[in-house]
């Protein structure tokens, strides 16, 4: 015998999970959530998946992967197979932009402590610059 999974409304979708209901309609008008249909009031049913499916979005989110990225993942999830080659990809992806801005950063530093280090404060008289730090 079979046991019917339960659904649950997208109020108490949003409460067990703390996304908002309209960021949970955003995602479903984007592709990333499917309802299970909708109550005779009209609400939206989602099955008791979409918690871990909610998790896994915000979660992917929070590495700074998008949500047309976090789609595709969930899409090769959808057809039967495991996502993880595709975001293992992603994520080197994002460690590499990681290093290039560290790196950039540094640079920015140095050239930032460069022009304060030999400077300081000037008489009151007239500059033809606006600012003699940045020239």
């Amino acid at each position: 015998m079979l046991v019917q999974e339960k659904s649950k409304q997208i109020g108490v979708v949003a409460k067990e999970s703390g996304v908002p209901i309209k960021t949970i309609r955003y995602y479903e008008e984007l592709g990333l959530l499917r309802s299970s249909g909708r109550t005779e009031g009209g609400f939206r049913l989602f099955n008791t998946d979409v918690l871990a499916r909610l998790h896994f979005i915000k979660r992917a989110q929070s590495l700074g992967l998008t949500l047309a990225e976090i789609k595709e993942f969930l899409n090769v999830h959808d057809e039967g197979e495991l996502p993880c080659e595709h975001i293992k990809i992603k994520l080197e992806d994002k460690v590499q932009a990681i290093d290039d801005q560290i790196q950039q950063l540094l640079i920015l530093r140095q050239d930032l402590s460069e022009m304060l280090s030999g400077w300081e404060i000037q008489s009151e008289t007239y500059h033809p610059t606006i600012c003699p730090i940045i020239n």
